[in-house]
């Protein structure tokens, strides 16, 4: 278990560097982890959808909150590949758990965080809602790609 939250830590890690890159190189803006604890911390309050995030009530520390939903998301699936690669695979990691978690993660993206948020499902009904869905889908890669590199790293 240890391992699996090691894997799903650093891939998140790998996740986050990977986004900075594409800042700096591409000017292509970085998550707003604030807006992802806002949403988070008004579950607990009853509410899971929003009509648009930004316009929701600030929650005290609602940065703090995003930074660390998304880091335990990224340990939980991290936890989640190990138990899907089954008894052995932190000793000798295959692609595949790896890589159907890391993609698989951008669906709970796409059907949760961005419709609770105001998004729409896959961030419909956001303007640029095809771009972000390439981004996410090639953040994902690379968090997958990530998590098997840091297991095989640490096997």
């Amino acid at each position: 278990m240890v391992q699996g939250l090691i894997i799903g830590i650093g891939a998140t890690i790998v996740f986050d560097l990977w986004n900075l890159l594409l800042n700096r190189f591409f000017g292509i803006p970085l998550p707003n982890w604030a807006m992802v604890g806002r949403w988070f911390r008004h579950i607990f309050r009853g509410q899971f959808l929003h009509e648009d995030i930004a316009r929701a009530e600030p929650v005290a520390h609602e940065r703090v909150w995003g930074w660390a939903f998304h880091y335990a998301v990224g340990a939980s699936f991290g936890l989640a590949t190990v138990v899907l690669g089954g008894p052995g695979w932190t000793s000798s990691p295959t692609l595949l758990p790896a890589m159907a978690i890391g993609l698989g993660t951008v669906l709970l993206g796409w059907f949760v965080l961005a419709p609770g948020m105001g998004a729409g499902i896959a961030a419909r009904l956001r303007p640029n809602a095809v771009h972000i869905r390439g981004l996410n889908l090639l953040a994902h890669t690379v968090f997958g790609l990530a998590m098997y590199g840091l297991a095989r790293l640490i096997s």
